[in-house]
């Protein structure tokens, strides 16, 4: 039992109080019972408005389950069910036309394309990884992937020269094909100290303490010189490396990548939040028998040629995503002993971290704008994105910002706010820097939504399903109706399999052909390859040449598997795929409190997982269970056969603990409430059970 400190009338986890006022407040020159006051004030106006905004949701899913449940067995009338959902006011008017007015936006958001990453706040490593991927090594992305599909496989430890040619083949290629020469190629170009025979000089940026810097669709390009070091030197230039700006911006995750239950989980994420703002975070591990530290890369200088200098940035310019509306957390009690909403306090928290950069109280600057970036997911709906605009105003006049200081993602990943997105960018048009789409849980969501209209599509058809085509070209077409462009992300989701570079290479192009300006990708390696795309495309003109925004008939088609019916061998495939993926990445959450890591799939194919993937794999098994596709002891029958492979998978790991035979253990259960209790889970979350036996798992150790 957490012994409370007392604040305002908050009941605070002590380790936290001090954090907050020692490292937060005090730096910021404010008075630490004057932010305890006005912080309790925020949460007594908005903690009730959360609260009627949970309760919104549950009475509009609760008319949308009676609409479907007395029409059942009947043809789904699309016309009737539209004019229901703006009856009940799922849907809303569209807003008259507008323009976002956001302002004091960085450039890496507004108007330059480049990758993204999307990194765990509680691994400081990964988090000082992501940081610094700003910059990666071309050569390094090309020999360590299969990116090179043609490219002779390493046939010797350390350097393969045969494997090294191809690389640097490719590299010279790429240059040929951003920086083109006025003749010839730069694989035939020499050692020089000289200039560089570029066709167009205003390619050309300057000089570095290492190379030559050139841009290309925005994005800037080093090449390495060293003729003494190891490919140097057997290069007839001298190259040793072509350096990528790659990783643009990296979103710093206290939401579906982590494992924080309570107050300790949530004060370590906050101090690295914090060590990363302020400049000083660092993480030593072992790695080939050496303790190697890992620390924030510094920016890049780069000498003009009018004689002056400048500095690039060194580092991914950060955001923050904070949790969603719905979960409370432990760590703050309020008056009547109930858990704080944890969207209020990573608000006011996460955004008097950012106040630090603002104030330019760390080592390196984030924003240069002098703005704060926040991801917030999960809303649904405008009512609630205008309830986290109003939440940041507060935090703004608490921390004695500039209105619109704190800056808003807003993640379309909700059905609510897929089908009202204008009004939901309306709502926070002065702050909106981002909006993304993800097929996990925007699936999860369509599912959970239209869990009483009949058994789903099997989860692979669903990627080739009207709604979801309608969906992701939207995201993308009302954005620009609205301004986005030059101003915003428009964002598209995450490459999952890191160890499959080449087939990324392939389709990931795809999302910048759809006129998104960024895209999640696995690692930093993964986004200096994805640059790539950005060199080869100027999504700035796709955007202008894009058409008409499909109609929001096609995004509320229900996808129903009308007519279907699955042999049993059909069904056990489709039950023990979503039962090793659900199995695979529960026993790391609820176990190790890991919420993101590389899980192999039902095939061992390693991918990058979060929540996201519990949701859709939950939902649609309680959907199938719901509508009798398949039976209680079938699903059951799934989860312990894929309980063993999940175990065979981990055999590796000595800390991993067995779940096979261990029905009663945490990490099982958990998973088959997930299923079992599923379609009463709010919205399909899986937070309220992982949080629930994360906690029992915490406290049985």
């Amino acid at each position: 039992m957490t012994d409370y400190v007392t604040r305002a009338g908050l009941q605070v986890d002590p380790a936290l109080a001090e954090f907050v006022e020692g490292e937060i407040v005090a730096p910021l020159g404010h008075d630490g019972d004057g932010f305890w006051q006005g912080f309790a004030a925020i949460v007594a106006e908005f903690a009730p408005r959360n609260h009627a905004l949970l309760a919104r949701r549950d009475d509009l899913q609760a008319k949308i389950d009676a609409w479907h449940i007395e029409r059942r067995g009947k043809l789904h009338d699309a016309a009737a069910y539209r004019a229901f959902l703006q009856e009940i006011g799922y849907l809303v008017a569209e807003p008259d036309a507008f323009t976002i007015a956001t302002q004091n936006v960085d450039p890496e958001i507004a108007t330059m394309a480049g990758p993204q990453l999307v990194v765990p706040v509680l691994n400081a490593r990964f988090l000082l990884n992501a940081a610094n991927a700003r910059w990666g090594s071309l050569y390094d992305a090309f020999y360590g992937t299969d990116a090179l599909e043609d490219a002779p496989a390493a046939k010797i430890a350390g350097y393969d020269p045969d494997r090294g040619a191809a690389v640097i083949k490719a590299g010279r290629a790429f240059l040929d094909e951003a920086v083109p020469l006025k003749s010839g190629s730069w694989a035939d170009l020499a050692l020089t100290d000289g200039a560089i025979p570029i066709a167009d000089d205003r390619q050309y940026v300057g000089q570095t303490d290492k190379g030559r810097m050139f841009r290309n669709n925005g994005l800037h390009i080093e090449v390495i010189f060293d003729a003494d070091s190891p490919i140097g030197k057997t290069d007839k230039a001298g190259i040793a490396d072509i350096l990528l700006e790659s990783a643009l911006t990296a979103i710093v995750d206290l939401e579906d990548s982590v494992a924080a239950v309570d107050a300790e989980d949530k004060l370590a994420a906050y101090r690295n939040w914090l060590g990363v703002i302020r400049g000083d975070l660092q993480e030593s591990f072992e790695k080939g028998g050496k303790t190697l530290t890992r620390k924030l890369a510094g920016d890049k200088r780069v000498f003009l040629t009018e004689g002056s200098e400048r500095e690039l940035p060194g580092r991914s310019l950060l955001f923050v995503r904070n949790v969603g509306h719905l979960m409370t957390n432990p760590a703050i009690l309020l008056s009547d002993g109930s858990q704080i909403p944890e969207g209020i306090m990573d608000a006011v928290i996460t955004s008097a971290i950012g106040a630090h950069d603002v104030r330019g109280l760390g080592q390196y600057s984030n924003s240069r704008e002098g703005s704060i970036y926040i991801v917030k997911p999960k809303m649904h709906g405008p009512e609630e994105c205008g309830f986290t605009n109003d939440l940041f105003d507060a935090v703004e006049d608490l921390l004695e910002l500039p209105r619109h200081t704190v800056k808003v993602g807003v993640m379309d990943e909700e059905r609510r706010t897929s089908a009202n997105l204008g009004a939901c960018i309306h709502a926070v048009k002065d702050r909106i820097v981002f909006i993304n789409t993800g097929f996990l849980d925007r699936t999860g969501d369509e599912i959970h939504t239209s869990m009483q209209a009949g058994p789903m599509v099997r989860k692979g058809a669903m990627k080739s399903s009207a709604w979801l085509a309608a969906y992701e070209a939207r995201n993308v077409g009302i954005g620009l109706r609205h301004g986005l462009s030059g101003k915003a992300q428009i964002g598209k989701g995450m490459w999952a399999a890191p160890d499959l570079m080449g087939q990324m290479m392939r389709e990931k192009i795809g999302h910048l052909k759809a006129g998104a300006n960024t895209a999640w990708v696995p690692s930093p390696t993964a986004a200096t390859l994805h640059a790539l795309h950005y060199h080869r495309t100027d999504v700035f003109e796709v955007q202008k040449g894009l058409g008409d925004v499909p109609g929001l008939d096609t995004l509320l088609t229900i996808p129903l598997a009308e007519g279907v019916n699955w042999s049993e061998a059909e069904v056990r495939e489709e039950l023990d795929n979503n039962a090793q993926g659900l199995l695979g990445y529960v026993v790391r959450w609820i176990d190790a409190g890991v919420g993101c890591s590389k899980v192999p799939d039902i095939h061992d194919v390693g991918l990058m997982e979060d929540r996201a993937t519990l949701r859709i794999s939950s939902q649609h098994m309680a959907n199938w269970l719901l509508h009798g596709v398949c039976t209680q002891d079938q699903v059951m029958d799934a989860l312990k056969r894929m309980a063993a492979k999940v175990d065979e998978q981990n055999a590796g790991d000595p800390d991993y603990q067995p779940m096979a035979g261990n029905w009663d253990g945490i990490a099982f259960s958990a998973a088959c409430d997930l299923v079992f209790k599923g379609a009463q889970q709010p919205s399909g979350y899986t937070e309220p059970l992982l949080h629930q036996y994360r906690l029992a798992k915490k406290a049985s150790c």
